[in-house]
């Protein structure tokens, strides 16, 4: 029998050097891997990191400013069927507050995250961001508010929004029917991912580590899938359940599975904008951290009213005070330091967007 040691570092190795290997070598490394091989595949990502990004590591404010959402996906929190949800929706106001608290803590990206809130039109976003993009005008603007359609995607481009973080959730259309209601469609999804890119959008996809019936197969279909889109961002969490949602029995996704699939998407994607994410943090205390060590260069704190943090719950125990908290900078400068990375607080764009914009 092959050693699967010596098997799966050769898969890494191929990895490292930017081939794409067969679906059942990466399903055999998905699955029969040891915690040497994982050891292995995030030195090497960091290197790639490092070389793609050097030590530092990027922050971006985060701001929830609806949990309505006309979607009922079957995992998360904020889904519409959900009575026991509090809902929110912040003043247009209350989102230049929070852009402007965060913009003297340092921030210089904006992330504008929602659920599918049809109460905020192409027109209405579009004077919101303009409204951020006039005031601070050295800032990015990233989107994060679901499938709508191309004109509104393409008036809020020309209005000043820089990026748009689209999750896949999974690249398995047989796995995607069984996380969403039958109106949903995973074909949709993708081809709104590929419209933001023609557009012009700093592109972000991603999907839940350990969700609901995913197979190794489907991995394999996620990382498939992110190779060919190649996005400039890729968001990578574990699945996490909300007690209100049909999943609210099922088991969370594993820290372990979940760093390494960030370890192989560096590799996969090297200049990709990869973020530990607040559900790492949720699942273990230094979850963040060991995503940075695995490959990941970007964090999110929180820039959203206090009042309203435990509001967007997309799923169960989600931290939202602490370090996470944009207040908390510099307690969050420090246990990034502790990495070995240093936290800045620039635009932090995509390495070969940067370059294409100013002709480096």
């Amino acid at each position: 029998m092959p050693d699967i040691v010596t098997d799966n570092k050769m898969v890494i190795d191929r990895l490292y050097a930017g081939e794409l290997p067969g679906r059942d070598e990466l399903k055999q490394l998905l699955t029969c891997h040891s915690e040497e091989d994982a050891e292995y595949l995030f030195k090497l990502a960091r290197q790639v990191r490092e070389n793609a990004y050097g030590k530092d590591v990027y922050i971006r404010g985060l701001v929830e400013f609806t949990n309505y959402c006309r979607n009922n996906c079957y995992y998360c929190g904020i889904r519409h069927g959900n009575s026991n949800a509090c809902r929110y929706r912040l003043s247009d106001g209350e989102i230049y507050s929070c852009c402007d608290e965060g913009y003297s803590l340092g921030f210089r990206t904006f992330v504008l995250q929602g659920g599918e809130d049809m109460y905020f039109t192409k027109e209405k976003l579009c004077g919101i961001i303009e409204h951020i993009k006039k005031k601070h005008p050295d800032c990015a603007i990233t989107l994060s508010v679901g499938e709508r359609d191309y004109k509104d995607y393409l008036a809020w481009y020309e209005s000043g929004a820089d990026r748009y973080l689209l999750r896949h959730e999974t690249a398995s259309a047989e796995h995607y029917n069984k996380l969403h209601p039958a109106e949903m469609s995973s074909g949709h999804r993708k081809e709104c991912l590929w419209q933001l890119k023609d557009i012009g959008y700093q592109t972000g996809a991603g999907f839940m580590a350990g969700s609901p019936f995913q197979t190794p197969d489907c991995l394999v279909d996620d990382l498939y899938f992110l190779y060919e889109l190649k996005p400039h961002m890729a968001g990578i969490g574990p699945f996490i359940p909300q007690k209100d949602t049909p999943f609210a029995g099922r088991s969370s996704g594993t820290l372990e599975q979940t760093l390494f699939l960030l370890g192989i998407i560096r590799l996969l994607l090297p200049d990709v904008l990869l973020p530990a994410t607040t559900a790492l943090g949720t699942i273990a205390p230094d979850g963040r951290e060991r995503g940075l060590m695995a490959g990941a260069n970007v964090v999110m704190p929180n820039l959203s009213p206090v009042s309203v943090r435990d509001k967007y719950n997309l799923y169960d125990n989600k931290i939202s005070t602490g370090e996470e908290s944009a207040q908390c900078t510099e307690l969050l400068r420090k246990r990034i330091e502790q990495t070995g990375y240093n936290m800045v607080t620039g635009r932090g764009d995509f390495k070969k967007y940067k370059q294409k914009q100013t002709g480096e």
